[in-house]
């Protein structure tokens, strides 16, 4: 399916299950059902699957796809796996065969006209057009469900076995819906909860027979498993009266029932407008962390992957996780390298301390990622190295600062590039290259030791020897600086968000820290200088254009921030804009803003009294300067 139809490898399976008859469901209930579906699956780019055929609940779930397809940005998978002899037409479908030796069945590839209408005297089945994929299986049979069980189980086995992320080795989850359903349905719900490992399985109560029964004996059940006394005989009766089954068959079904309540804790109950769950898609991604008895971390990482911060804010940071500083940080690593700046704003709200959060290593890590690479910065790094980068390059804060003096212009110094940041970027390799050979060593005592220094409060001994005090102190201060190197992380963090043309992370990084002001003409700045120099280097897509764009909305920002400032007090507005920066350079937000060319912020009122006051400062050095100027000039006359 990925290799043959480039299908994207799902990051959530929906199993769809239930009658393949035609039933009805009531509009506020199918209304429900359409927008859950569609909204899991857009949001965590989930494969649903059903049995394909437009009967029953496949049909429910392609109707529902239908009526919001025109409104989806993109298409969601939807896999109809059905038998190939129940098709009407199948004919019409035949194509040229290919063995696949890891299924162990003919895979066919086929592009033909299928006409999807049903014959009134056929006891077959057409397929459902609003699918987005099928998998037709053959067994040899004619007009007999159940041929593609196996095939289906074999197939949800195999994708549940992908990774989706290769940090924790998380794995695609799978979750079970029944809607409506007869028996098997039934049979089904227990074979997902006895699988190893167990799959969790959401029903939709009042969508009517198994459903609405399972949910039945979900509330009566307590929460061993086990059936108050005079329900027992009720629940047999009803259950012979819903299927019109013999005695044998009536038992056994019960049977079933009891057995999935033994494990009620992998079922979730749907109920329309309930104020546990008040959409389906919810209901879902909820039973998939509760079922698969994972970690808060990994369950973290789920809710990251899925881009369900809702998920995250309600079902994991409710639980404790604030406590827990480094699987937050890795979360907050994850969630910067993703662009989840909803993530990244939770996770700051819950305990993530960027100073300790933000190493060299990690903001080289992110300057080295992947995903939502931006070609213009290694165009960029390539123009300031004057050479071609080999394959594989890694970007280094040094090239990052010699880009942001190359973008910046004129006099402008990143803190990259100065001599305190060289010298202690190669104390941190050095100690990174000892830390190498010590571990591949045999006696490793050292290690601990310096692991203990590098992550405990260093114990100060007293001395009386001056000399020993500011040895200790210089070393315990060059230990602070290695491991919190960044003052003020979120300018770091802004100037990567902007390089790497994150524009919605950037105006989130930008609200955050100290100089407003100064952060939004850098950023003003650099992506106006990226502009132009995209432009230069006749890059096929519009990235160019998006960095015009990116620079247009920081100067209006940056308009704003001033026109405010001087309405709450004018002479701090002043001040702001003469204030040195030690972060910048010690540049001037007025130096920023002329360096910048915006003319609208240098134009402004308080940009204009500013240098008015400056001129006539410059006038008025002395005091009664006019009073000599005048006696000069009666002293000549």
């Amino acid at each position: 399916m990925v290799n043959y139809w480039r299908m994207n490898i799902p990051k959530l399976v929906i199993s769809v299950h239930g009658g393949t008859h035609k039933f009805e469901m009531h509009p506020t209930m199918k209304e429900a059902l359409c927008r859950g579906l569609i909204k899991v699956a857009e949001t965590t780019g989930a494969w649903i699957l059903t049995g394909g055929i437009n009967t029953g609940v496949a049909t429910e779930i392609g109707d529902s796809i239908k009526e919001v397809a025109s409104r989806m940005t993109h298409t969601v998978c939807t896999v109809g796996i059905a038998p190939w002899g129940v098709i009407e037409g199948r004919d019409d479908l035949l194509g040229q065969n290919s063995y696949n030796p890891d299924y162990r069945f003919i895979l066919v590839q086929v592009m033909a006209q299928y006409q999807a209408l049903k014959n009134p005297l056929s006891k077959l089945h057409v397929l459902n057009s609003h699918h987005s994929h099928f998998l037709l299986v053959d067994d040899g049979t004619v007009g007999k469900h159940g041929g593609e069980i196996h095939i289906r189980r074999e197939l949800e086995k195999k994708i549940s076995q992908q990774q989706i992320h290769t940090r924790t080795a998380t794995r695609v989850p799978l979750v079970a819906l029944l809607i409506e359903g007869g028996p098997n349905s039934i049979y089904t719900v227990l074979e997902y909860l006895q699988q190893s490992p167990p799959v969790p399985v959401v029903v939709f109560e009042g969508s009517g027979r198994a459903a609405d029964l399972l949910a039945y004996v979900y509330e009566q059940t307590e929460s061993c498993g086990s059936l108050p006394e005079g329900i027992e005989s009720e629940l047999i009766a009803t259950i012979r009266r819903m299927f019109t089954l013999n005695q044998k068959d009536t038992t056994y079904l019960f049977q079933t029932l009891l057995a999935c309540m033994k494990i009620k804790n992998l079922i979730t109950i749907y109920r329309t407008g309930s104020e546990e769950h008040q959409d389906i898609d919810v209901a879902i991604l909820t039973a998939l962390l509760k079922g698969t008895n994972t970690s808060p971390n990994d369950q973290l990482v789920l809710a990251l992957t899925w881009n369900r911060v809702d998920i995250a804010k309600n079902n994991i940071f409710l639980h404790g996780q604030q406590g827990r500083t480094e699987p937050l940080e890795q979360a907050m690593l994850d969630a910067l390298i993703m662009n989840r700046v909803a993530f990244v704003k939770l996770l700051i709200e819950n305990g993530v301390n960027l100073h300790r959060f933000l190493t060299i290593p990690r903001l080289e890590e992110l300057y080295n990622t992947k995903q939502h690479a931006n070609t213009t910065l290694l165009h960029l790094i390539q123009d300031v190295k004057k050479g071609t980068l080999p394959a594989g390059y890694k970007i280094t804060l040094m090239d990052i600062g010699l880009v942001v003096e190359f973008l910046m212009g004129g006099a402008f110094r990143c803190n990259y590039t100065k001599k305190p940041f060289r010298a202690m970027y190669k104390s941190l390799q050095q100690r990174s290259s000892r830390n190498a050979v010590t571990i591949s060593s045999p006696n490793s005592s050292n290690t601990r030791h310096e692991h203990f220094i590098q992550t405990a409060q260093p114990y100060k001994p007293k001395v009386n020897n001056s000399n020993e005090v500011k040895k200790t102190s210089g070393i315990v201060e060059n230990e602070d600086r290695i491991t919190k190197p960044f003052p003020h992380p979120f300018n770091e963090l802004l100037v990567w968000a902007v390089l790497t043309n994150r524009q919605t992370m950037a105006l989130f990084l930008w609200q955050h820290g100290e100089d407003s002001l100064a952060k939004v003409l850098v950023a003003r700045k650099l992506y106006l200088s990226m502009y132009h120099e995209a432009r230069l280097c006749d890059i096929a897509d519009d990235t160019w254009r998006k960095l015009k764009e990116n620079s247009k909305e920081f100067g209006k920002l940056a308009l704003e921030l001033l026109d405010k400032a001087h309405k709450q007090n004018e002479r701090m507005a002043m001040k702001l804009l003469t204030y040195e920066l030690s972060s910048w350079s010690s540049f001037t937000c007025l130096k920023l803003a002329v360096f910048g060319r915006l003319r609208a912020f240098v134009g402004h009122t308080c940009t204009q009294k500013l240098l008015s006051d400056i001129w006539m400062g410059r006038l008025n050095l002395r005091k009664n300067s006019w009073i000599k100027v005048h006696s000069i000039t009666i002293k000549k006359l």
